[in-house]
């Protein structure tokens, strides 16, 4: 059984998730062209990841607003991130993108944040 202090924890971590992600993707979906320029990353992909992340961040959201977080819900936000953080370290080693020390950086601390 849970204690409603490991709730309210839970509660605040996804709504860290929620916040960040949301940003995050507000971030790569709006300002795709200037990041490409800055990172080294293909736009497309920019682009499309931070568009994923706005409706994942508005779900995360409304599973830590619940009256009763609901454990399915809690796990595919679990399964999802895990995902999400070992793409972004697989897209490193595909040859699919060839970012540049920056864009490295970025797609590794976000994938650290994100496995986190």
């Amino acid at each position: 059984m849970e204690t409603s202090q490991s709730q309210s924890w839970l509660r605040r971590v996804l709504l860290a998730d929620a916040v960040v992600s949301g940003a995050t993707g507000a971030l790569m979906a709006g300002g795709a062209p200037f990041l490409t320029e800055l990172l080294a990353l293909p736009e497309p992909l920019l682009r499309y990841a931070g568009l994923f992340l706005l409706p994942y961040a508005a779900f995360v959201a409304v599973v830590a607003t619940r009256k009763h977080l609901q454990p399915v819900a809690v796990w595919a936000i679990i399964i999802i991130n895990a995902l999400w953080a070992l793409d972004s370290i697989v897209l490193l080693f595909t040859g699919w993108a060839a970012p540049n020390l920056l864009g490295y950086s970025f797609v590794i601390f976000q994938a650290v944040v994100v496995a986190l």
